[in-house]
């Protein structure tokens, strides 16, 4: 049978059983798509081909151990693993935004920029998902105070109207939420964010 008349499944499965070949279908059928994807991300071709390669690594070694499990979503999940990259690429070389978790700070100050340049919007997105993620671990009060001001934009004094509380009771959630959240990102050593 003719290899770009397989499906990408039997394409993996073939691979999986040996046939070296096979991935190098699979690279060849989707490089431009995820090579250009890195690319428009990082923005140097050298560094996008390094991670290029490394995202092939990675595709190689789960793979082989058997993990895979994505059957039909084969691009996704390349996809999902180059995004990853992109990250520990920025995390590793001190280009993720930093801020000093020690201090008052607005967690979400990083969030709300609207001038962010590619390598930004990535960090961005990835922080979104960590501090969303965060935001669940909370007690359920503070978390709907903190979702009430964040993502609606709710003033003090329309969240305690919303939630029948005092004014009082809800900035001392909005402080409770912030702190709990503060001591998670300490305990987990959690890099949320550019100098």
């Amino acid at each position: 049978m003719n290899r770009s008349t397989l499906t990408e499944a039997e394409l993996i499965k073939s691979y999986i059983n040996g046939n070296e070949n096979a991935l190098a279908n699979l690279i060849e059928r989707h490089k431009h798509k995820i090579f250009g994807f890195i690319l428009s991300k990082i923005q140097d071709r050298n560094l996008a081909e390094d991670v290029f390669q490394d995202t092939f690594i990675k595709v190689i070694r789960t793979l082989k151990k058997g993990k895979y499990n994505e059957e039909g979503k084969f691009l996704p999940w390349v996809m999902r693993i180059a995004h990853n990259l992109i990250i520990d690429h920025f995390r590793k070389n001190n280009r993720m935004p930093k801020f000093d978790t020690k201090s008052d700070f607005d967690i979400f100050s990083v969030v709300r920029d609207e001038d962010l340049n590619i390598e930004s919007s990535i960090i961005k997105e990835q922080i979104e998902t960590d501090v969303k993620s965060l935001i669940y671990e909370l007690p359920d009060d503070q978390r709907e105070v903190l979702e009430m001001r964040i993502y609606r934009e709710y003033s003090f004094k329309e969240i305690a109207y919303k939630t029948n509380v005092s004014i009082n009771t809800a900035l001392g959630r909005m402080r409770y939420a912030l702190i709990n959240m503060r001591k998670i990102i300490d305990e987990r050593n959690i890099i949320l964010t550019e100098k």
